[in-house]
């Protein structure tokens, strides 16, 4: 079994240490301590926070993308 567990709060795999399963109206999910730590400060925290999660993501999905076409562009 992994390691790392799938943040659904954030959307990335964490290490299982730094994660916590959270009851949910669908279920037992797994959150990273940090996205729980960011839900209890106020509002201006809680979106300086989305905004950088959203920008890490953007810059994961920008590299991935670049190493794709990379890939397509050798063969």
């Amino acid at each position: 079994m992994s390691d790392t567990a799938y943040c659904y709060h954030c959307g990335t795999h964490h290490p299982k240490d730094e994660m916590r399963q959270i009851e949910t109206k669908g279920g037992k999910r797994w959150r990273c301590i940090k996205s729980i730590a960011a839900t209890k400060q106020g509002r201006a925290e809680r979106e300086a926070f989305g905004r950088q999660t959203t920008a890490i993501n953007k810059a994961e999905a920008q590299n991935r993308k670049a190493r794709i076409a990379a890939l397509n562009v050798e063969r």
